[in-house]
């Protein structure tokens, strides 16, 4: 998975984010033995910080996933308000400020980030009929934060009622460390999914911060305060707190959900938000085509959907699977340079003509190489989506294994939505006659394994293999 992002998407990018997400823990290992006589006030003000900051991320998902009625993002919310909470209260306790020596402060410690992690975790699991409602949902918000805030109150106000637990280093600790880590594990892997596919540096900040929140954890149940690694373990809290919220916040912005916490991104999902998770760069040369020739747009975006649906059903990796998707947006940008008469005639194609059309790949290859914004696993897919695996396509010819799997999913896509689709020189094909035709000519044009999955992907009824298929135009499918 990792190669095949070094060859499609921005090594560099990876690379630095890895550095960045390893760095406190190489920081915590060289200095984080060291002791330091830093005293309760730092503490107490630096924890304040750290709250208000989740406060404030908290507030933002709640009021944003109210207002559009998503109960997974005011979930996402729900873990961040319950983090501001305990570290309000871990703060309030510190020792020596404004209340003496107290169990609070390490049971307070000891939760907050495991606490946060374990409702992240449990965001994608479908919640209960009754808490899909805002109100419901909102009132058991409301509940949660009034009861920690409550006990943790009292148990200042009454200091012998909380025992001072976990124990630094103590079995009690470790196994809280052992949940917490899980939990943040699979926060961190959905989150890199997310990244894999959008290649968005916001998501990769959300990486980052997730892998900073459980570096914060191992400090803060195995030292105690007087080691340079527990004060530590507070600041790349704090950060990575402020990573997860400054990405999240961007995102509600922008009108888009926090995709990377909140569950695993479709490849359907890309293509519908493409100026949101696969760049400008893509959304301009999809309205250029639009004003070109709206029918071919139209094609393009249902070719991407129904490819990147069909690369997910084979089991494509999420970076594949993001290369599919502006392969399948732009497959057909060379037709810009095809003139509009050929374009848009209403009936079939001379030879001349045809041959016009033909030119279209190396266009688009051409095109996309000139913009320099586009990968090579792209530009492979826009030149080579009319190849066949007998040879006879274009431009280049390619054959058999020369062909790989993600271009034989767009080109059996591509012909497959051209003949579904009515056009005013011919109707439009049914599924059954499409699938028919594609697979008369399996072994020769196109994947055995593309077809069936495509077949699974439209939900069809199945073809029977000795259905006769239609006459083919292949100017048809062509334009």
């Amino acid at each position: 998975m990792l190669r095949r992002f070094a060859d499609e998407g921005n090594p560099y990018l990876l690379l630095g984010g890895a550095a960045a997400a390893a760095l406190p823990a190489i920081l915590h290992v060289a200095v984080g033995g060291v002791e330091v006589g830093f005293n309760s006030h730092l503490h107490f003000y630096a924890v304040s910080f750290s709250a208000l900051t989740a406060a404030v991320a908290a507030g933002a998902l709640t009021w944003f996933g109210a207002t559009r009625r998503d109960t997974r993002t005011m979930l996402v919310g729900t873990a961040f308000a319950a983090m501001a909470s305990l570290l309000a209260l871990h703060g309030l306790a510190s020792p020596g400020v404004l209340v003496g020596r107290n169990g609070v402060v390490a049971v307070t410690g000891g939760t907050t980030l495991p606490v946060g992690g374990i409702i992240l975790a449990a965001s994608v699991l479908p919640l209960p009929r009754v808490l899909r409602n805002l109100v419901p949902f909102l009132a058991l918000e409301a509940a949660l934060l009034l009861c920690f805030l409550g006990l943790g109150l009292s148990a200042l106000f009454f200091p012998g009622i909380v025992p001072d637990v976990p124990g630094t280093g103590s079995p009690e600790a470790y196994a809280l460390l052992a949940v917490g880590l899980a939990a943040y594990a699979v926060v961190g892997w959905r989150a890199f999914r997310t990244f894999l596919l959008t290649q968005r540096f916001l998501d990769l900040l959300v990486v980052v911060g997730v892998a900073w929140l459980a570096t914060a954890l191992v400090p803060a149940l195995t030292m105690a305060w007087d080691y340079l690694g527990w004060w530590i373990g507070h600041e790349v809290e704090l950060d990575g707190i402020l990573l997860v919220g400054i990405a999240v916040a961007v995102d509600l912005a922008r009108a888009a959900q926090a995709r990377p916490l909140a569950g695993d991104l479709s490849g359907a999902e890309l293509v519908q938000a493409e100026d949101v998770f696969l760049g400008s760069h893509v959304r301009a040369l999809t309205v250029t085509l639009a004003e070109k020739d709206a029918y071919t747009e139209r094609h393009t975006r249902r070719v991407a959907l129904l490819a990147v649906q069909v690369g997910e059903e084979l089991g494509l990796s999420k970076s594949r699977l993001r290369t599919l998707a502006i392969g399948g947006l732009v497959h057909d940008i060379g037709k810009l340079s095809v003139p509009d008469a050929i374009l848009r005639k209403p009936g079939p194609l001379d030879d001349d003509e045809y041959a016009v059309i033909k030119q279209h790949p190396e266009s688009g290859h051409k095109l996309l190489g000139e913009l320099g914004s586009f990968s090579e696993g792209v530009r492979r897919l826009v030149l080579d989506h009319h190849e066949r695996l007998d040879g006879t396509g274009y431009p280049r010819g390619l054959s058999g294994e020369q062909i790989d799997l993600d271009t034989r999913i767009l080109t059996a896509c591509d012909v497959y939505d051209a003949l579904i689709t009515k056009r005013v020189y011919r109707p439009a094909w049914t599924h059954a006659e499409a699938v028919a035709f594609l697979r008369a000519e399996l072994g020769t044009a196109f994947d055995e394994r593309v077809v069936e999955a495509l077949e699974r992907v439209t939900g069809g009824e199945p073809v029977e293999t000795g259905r006769p298929a239609p006459r083919f135009v292949p100017a048809a499918a062509a334009r």
